[in-house]
């Protein structure tokens, strides 16, 4: 294991989001796929999304319809930038992401390792009307 233990590639294995009352809801149902990849040099490249997602009637990315544009912004999530690691937090510095308003601010996740896993959770997320934690388990690949 490299000497900085967030190095490597790891595979998605959940994804659930919690209110503060308990209520928990996973939104892209209870097998989400998504990678997260942390390297050497500093550098933190996530995608996840909702397993079987509609494909697009027309084969050319620009055709879509925009209900198929919508359902796929509503089920993929994808960011990349910078990272580093302070205390239990690691924070993520957005510079490329498909939700604009993340680009140039800092996605903070608390984290704890448990073998081969990584458990990630999110600061309070506005999701619709309410406020949430997103809660990931990650594991290495």
């Amino acid at each position: 294991m490299p000497k900085n233990p967030f190095v490597g590639t790891w595979k998605l294995l959940s994804y659930e989001v919690r209110r503060a009352d308990g209520e928990v809801r996973y939104p892209w149902g209870q097998d989400p796929v998504g990678f997260l990849m942390y390297s050497e040099e500093g550098y933190v490249s996530v995608a996840m999304m909702s397993a079987n997602r509609p494909r697009f009637a027309a084969k050319d990315i620009r055709r879509g319809t925009t209900e198929e544009k919508v359902a796929a912004v509503d089920t993929y999530i994808s960011y990349c930038g910078r990272y580093e690691v302070q205390g239990d937090m690691v924070i993520h510095h957005v510079e490329v992401c498909l939700f604009p308003n993340w680009i140039g601010n800092d996605q903070k996740r608390t984290f704890e390792f448990d073998g081969d896993r990584l458990l990630l959770s999110t600061e309070l997320i506005a999701v619709g009307e309410m406020q949430w934690t997103g809660h990931l388990i990650w594991e290495r690949v």
